[in-house]
This record gives structure tokens, sequence and C-alpha cells, in this order.
């Protein structure tokens, strides 16, 4: 059984992270989103899978490979091009990636499932074909109910007491919203459905191709199942996703290291004098890291590895990258750090080193930068001090 993985996207609205690390990559507690995706795959027996590929591509190749590894086959569609030797992502749409692979050869020729790479999702894809097929469908989304005060975040679906499409309604206000039935960008299509996407032009799944079945009346359906399902479609999604998994709340995702501490968990060689710092789980703490005397971290959160938290530093309810140091006084709270970024959970960034506050959050890897005011507050956005 075939299926693609949409992974072109540049994942704009999760930036900073995605400035070097591709949407599929980003790490659930050190495992990449996409991966959980090709393991689910593989245990519905979906073995052949296309990835559609453009933003930072050579990351997201380089890791995966041909998937012999992860026991399925992996092929790659490339969408851009060179200028000036270099590699210039040029995406062509959820719809544009999947008519590119279609017309260079007939990959498709049975039924098959799109699933988008930015989700954590624990669905019974068996099920979901198997009512696709029932209902004689040409094409199937999965939706999944959501609160009323919700749907404006989403995409929203309405159909008829059968499951047939009749509209969507993209992020509708709560007054307006006709359904709770969101769209979860899990689809079941069959090959046909490649005719309705125009060659040779960025086209999109959701916004043309979907209301193009519904215009024409063909048999499109929703499948609406209870699953789980963890966007990390923004920063403040993949903030909330990191903590539900802490919480133990996503149950395919398991902590990963050893358990330390009631809570605490831990990777390899993690240095710290665990009578003289204040840790209170769920906390990750990757391999490699140093918590200095007198730190103190408040979970949910998760230290990255090769991290350094310096005495008096506070980390409470955060999610710090790999290689990020901490330094003296540092107070943050709900926040994500990665490399020379502050964000908070609403997605607003600083840039630490424009702010010239880098000696306060830095790199492990660059010579420590000492300051006379180290303890002081800087900035409210950095340390939320009281």
């Amino acid at each position: 059984m075939k299926a693609m993985i949409l992974a072109a996207g540049k994942g704009t609205r999760v930036r900073p992270i995605t400035h070097t690390i591709p949407k599929p990559l980003i790490p659930i507690l050190q495992k990449p989103v996409m991966e959980f995706l090709v393991e689910l795959l593989r245990q519905h027996g979906f073995k052949q899978i296309m990835v559609n590929v453009s933003h930072l591509a050579e990351e997201i190749e380089n890791y995966f490979r041909d998937g012999q590894r992860f026991g399925v086959e992996i092929g790659y569609s490339f969408e851009g091009r060179i200028i000036d030797g270099e590699l210039v992502g040029e995406a062509l749409g959820s719809a544009g990636g999947l008519k590119k692979i279609q017309e260079f050869n007939p990959f498709f020729d049975d039924t098959f499932v799109v699933l988008c790479g930015d989700a954590l999702i624990d669905l019974d894809l068996t099920e979901v074909v198997r009512q696709h097929k029932a209902k004689g469908a040409i094409a199937t989304v999965v939706t999944k109910s959501v609160p009323k005060d919700a749907v404006s975040s989403y995409g929203v679906v309405v159909s008829d007491e059968n499951g047939k499409i009749l509209t969507f309604q993209e992020k509708p206000s709560v007054e307006d919203a006709l359904s709770t039935e969101i769209n979860t960008g899990i689809y079941v299509f069959e090959p046909e459905v490649i005719n309705y996407i125009p060659p040779n032009q960025e086209y999109d799944i959701g916004s043309e191709l979907f209301p193009k079945l519904v215009q024409l009346n063909l048999p499109f359906y929703a499948v609406n199942m209870d699953f789980e399902w963890v966007d990390i479609g923004k920063v403040p999604d993949y903030w909330e996703a990191i903590r539900a998994v802490l919480r133990g709340d996503v149950k395919n995702v398991q902590i990963p290291g050893k358990e330390v501490r009631p809570g605490v968990y831990t990777g390899l060689n993690v240095s710290v004098n665990w009578d003289k710092v204040d840790i209170t789980g769920p906390v990750y703490i990757g391999a490699m890291t140093h918590i200095e005397d007198g730190a103190k971290i408040v979970g949910p959160s998760m230290i990255g590895p090769n991290c350094w938290i310096c005495e008096g530093a506070t980390v409470d309810n955060s999610v710090i990258f790999e290689y990020s140091r901490l330094g003296s006084g540092v107070y943050l709270q709900d926040k994500l750090v990665f490399g020379r970024y502050c964000v908070d959970k609403t997605g607003t960034a600083i840039d630490v080193q424009a702010a010239a506050i880098d000696w306060l959050i830095t790199d492990t890897r660059q010579e420590t930068v000492s300051h006379h005011n180290k303890g002081q507050v800087i900035s409210n956005f950095v340390t939320n001090q009281s």
C-alpha cells in the first residue's frame, strides 16, 4: 500500500525553529514528528511512501534516506531549482506536489493515504480506508470533533447525515460555524482524483481541490474519528505538544531516557548534584547537559542535550533546545529557547543577540562571556520576573 507525506512547506508559523530545521524534523522529545508518521504508516501496511520536499529538503532526505531502517521504502520529489549554485525551494502546494509525482510516473495506482508532515496522530488508518471504500468515495477527509469555541482555529467541514461533504468553512467565527467537524489534514484518495489537479502550477488540496470536488458533486466524504491528534502548525502548538507528551497525555509517544527521580527523566551522562537543585517533574533533561547547584526547573519542561543551566537560573514550564546556556539568575517562564531566539507561548520572538543580552542566553559551544550585571533582570520578555 502506498502513501504520501506532505513535507515541502516552509513552516513560517513555526519560525524561528524552521529557519534551520524543516517542519517534519521538528523534534518531539528528540524524535522528529515525521518519524512517528512513518511508523504509523508501516504499522498499517503502507510500505511505499513518497515525500515531497522543498525547504531544507536535504535535511529530510539525509535523515530518512531510503526508509530502510524504518522498515519502509521512501522516495522524494523535490520542488524547486538551483539558482546561482544554491538550492531554492519552490513548493507546488499540497495538490501540486501530488500531481508532479503522478505526472513523472503513475506511482499512485490504487487507494492511497496522504498525511501532513506536521502532526502527531494515533489513528486506525486501516479502518479509515475500509470506510472510504465502503462509501465508494473518490476522496475522504478524516475529521475530528472539537469544542464549538475552538472552530475558528481550523478548517470546518460540513457534511450531510451520510458523511457526504457539502461545503467547507475556513476558520469561521464561532457564530458562523455550521459544524464542529474540522479537517485534520489526513486524506484517503483514489488515483483518479489527481485528474482534477491542474498541471505545472501551485495548487492546494484544502482550498482548491476540495471545493472543486464538491462543485462537481463527486463522491467525496468525511469520516469522523475519535483519535489523538496533536497539530504543531504554530509555535504555541509545538510548545503545548511538548507539555502534553511530558504529562503523559499522548499515548503513542514515550518520554525517552531513564526516570532518575519521580517524573524526572534524563539522557546519558547528565551532570547534576540532585541534592543541590530544585527540580519538579515532569521534566526531561537531555544527554551531556550540566545543571549547576542552585538551579530550579519546574515541569512540564524540556532541557535539550548539551545544555548548561547556571546557578540561580529558573526554567519554568519551558522548552530549551540543545546547546543552550542559561546564565545565572535567568528566569524563564512559558518560554521556548532555540539558538539565539527566546519565544513566548504566543509565538512572539526576541533575538537575544540583537537585543544585546546574549550573555544571558547563549550557545554552550562558544566562550562564556562574563558581565558585571549578569544577575539583573534585563527584559521582562526573557525573564518574566514578578
